[in-house]
């Protein structure tokens, strides 16, 4: 039905009981029905709009099949939430904190994959399955279900665009945010490989931005032959000065093809199609589709 979300997926709320964590939770389980829960330490047996919260991950687990985490704990405590749903049995763990420390992320990161476990994140607006499932905080009235898979760089960007989409009579198969920072769990290459294995993606826009090689690697995939499904793509930052960061942690000219218009270059002479401003993403999938 979708890529890493499907019918099977329980999800809890690691920080359900603070502020952002407790209206998402809600917000989720209204859209689908999917959240079994939360977890703050010490708060176990309290509910939250009649979701039970957990001391552990583990326990949410073992007494709730919990398979996913949306993570709202703060950034200085974020890292040790990632590691105890890696270690509770948790296999997706998006994270939407921003502000968590790069090296504990890139062990987390190194621990995950050895356990076969994914993360999103950090700094995930989350997936959206519209009609069926939300696991973050994407707004779900903006989109309908379709076939086309969206991935982004940009939380901002997703829903501007998502919308563009929408608006123009296409619908989403699965909407996802990979995250600003500068090194995340699952990359835009990653997911747009995942795309093209879904049979209810026809095709896929993704939304880079200036910094990292991530919109190189699509490129090759796409040139190779891997990724056979059409391609549009917009890249955020073509007016940026290098050596300067822009918004999001990852976001910073500093080195050779970062920029946005070389990785526009790239893409375009892969085989994708590029659109100079988000609003013109449906227009080129109106050329393709």
């Amino acid at each position: 039905m979708s890529i890493i979300l499907d019918n099977n997926t329980k999800i809890i709320v690691q920080g359900i009981t603070g502020r952002d964590g407790s209206f998402h939770a809600k917000r989720m389980n209204d859209f689908s029905g999917k959240v079994v829960g939360g977890v703050t330490p010490g708060k176990g047996g309290l509910t939250v709009h009649g979701l039970p919260v957990f001391d552990s991950v583990k326990l949410a687990v073992s007494e709730a099949g919990a398979n996913t985490s949306v993570i709202f704990v703060p950034g200085k405590h974020a890292a040790s939430a990632v590691d105890e749903a890696i270690s509770g049995g948790i296999k997706t763990i998006i994270v939407i904190t921003e502000g968590v420390p790069i090296h504990d992320m890139i062990k987390l990161f190194a621990k995950a994959k050895e356990n076969g476990i994914r993360i999103i994140g950090p700094n995930t607006p989350g997936l959206l399955v519209p009609d069926k499932i939300l696991a973050g905080i994407i707004p779900p009235t903006i989109m309908k279900k379709g076939n086309i898979g969206l991935v982004s760089r940009s939380g901002t960007l997703t829903y501007q665009i998502a919308s563009d989409i929408t608006k123009s009579g296409f619908g989403i198969s699965t909407a996802i945010g990979v995250g600003g920072d500068q090194i995340v769990g699952t990359s835009l290459s990653e997911v747009v490989t995942l795309f093209e294995s879904d049979d209810e993606t026809s095709a896929i826009v993704m939304v880079g931005e200036i910094g990292g090689n991530e919109e190189q690697r699509v490129a090759e995939l796409v040139k190779s032959g891997i990724i056979k499904k059409p391609i549009v793509a917009f890249i955020a930052g073509r007016n940026s000065p290098p050596e300067k960061r822009m918004g999001h942690a990852g976001a910073i000219i500093s080195g050779k093809g970062m920029s946005a218009n070389e990785k526009i270059d790239i893409l375009k002479s892969a085989g994708a199609r590029v659109a100079l401003l988000p609003w013109d993403v449906p227009v080129l999938l109106k050329e393709i589709i």
